[in-house]
């Protein structure tokens, strides 16, 4: 039987192609165990997320560099569909080669981001969201282990709704992916508030710190003022200031060119950027095995300095210090 007889062919094409990659061909599920820690010098981490009556759940292993709090390698475990098999890879994948403070800034916004074929079309349709919203969520815990402190110490926020264990930022985040303007539909993507509906708005059995109706009235009001904010910023990347252009190239490199080296065990680090003669200068430092690589200087320079001409400006320079 056909994948389209199961689900349907409408809901099939809503994925997009590297979800449906990933939910096939996972490149990191699986587990590290202490051995495997210990033979690259690692602290193993193990943590765990998700609610029982969710049914969704993911473990989460890292393996963690005690004198660089670098992430040498992630992999998971999930209970989940295929949806939250191919969010959880892709996350995993995020946090290869950050340090434990550099996953942290890592949001459901940018693991959904990443499984988008174009940046305008979300990956996932609206019914398996919940499924995808949980990397923020798990790496917040590991995290909490690793520094051995309280999970709500690491950012002031607390669980939205303790039926589903959505937390503040993952409704934040889905409210934003997905252009949401009702509570129905927060439910909807999240599942929150679908159970004991305390956490809806004021008035319930139980007094809560957030509730959902105030949540979307102040994303909505952010989301208005950032619209009229992009309205008024110079499309064209050579009018940017240098602190603008920096963000975006730091973007670029983010979500399209450190994965790929993260894959051969390199990385790089942006450590100026300069303007000279209508050029932009972007100086970088290799990392991991990159330093070493003996294309460091000819194909992968080539490969970074093309990727940024060809998605920001043409009159990118990438400079080895």
């Amino acid at each position: 039987m056909a994948k389209t007889d199961l689900i349907g062919g409408s809901l099939w094409e809503q994925y997009s192609t590297i979800v449906n990659e990933r939910m096939t061909n996972p490149r990191f599920m699986g587990e590290i165990t202490d051995d495997e820690a210990g033979a690259m010098g690692a602290r193993l981490v193990v943590a765990d997320w998700g609610a029982e009556v969710c049914g969704d759940a993911i473990r989460l292993f890292w393996a963690v560099d005690p004198e660089t709090d670098k992430i040498l390698m992630a992999k998971y475990k999930t209970f989940g569909c295929g949806t939250a098999i191919a969010s959880s890879d892709v996350m995993a994948e995020m946090c290869i080669g950050c340090t434990v403070d550099e996953a942290l800034k890592l949001t459901n916004l940018d693991v959904e981001r990443a499984l988008r074929d174009n940046e305008n079309t979300p990956a996932i349709p609206p019914q398996k969201m919940h499924c995808s919203v949980m990397a923020y969520d798990v790496i917040k815990k590991a995290a909490s282990i690793y520094k051995d402190v309280d999970v709500d110490s690491l950012e002031e926020e607390n669980i939205v709704c303790e039926c589903a264990r959505v937390t503040l930022r993952t409704i934040k985040d889905v409210i934003r992916i997905n252009d949401l303007e009702t509570v129905e539909e927060i439910t909807h993507y999240t599942k929150a508030g679908a159970f004991c509906k305390s956490c809806i708005r004021p008035g319930g059995h139980e007094k809560r710190r957030h509730y959902l109706v105030d949540i979307l009235n102040e994303v909505r009001q952010e989301m208005e003022s950032d619209k009229i904010a992009r309205s008024l910023e110079p499309k064209d990347f050579g009018s940017l200031n240098l602190i603008r252009k920096h963000k975006k190239v730091e973007v670029v490199l983010t979500k399209q060119v450190r994965p790929v080296l993260l894959k051969d065990g390199g990385d790089l680090e942006v450590v100026d950027m300069k303007e000279k003669d209508g050029f932009t200068d972007v100086y970088i430092n290799y990392l991991g095995a990159c330093e070493g690589c003996p294309s460091a200087k000819t194909g992968t320079l080539g490969f970074i300095e093309g990727f940024l001409q060809k998605e920001l400006d043409e009159n990118i320079r990438v400079i080895i210090v």
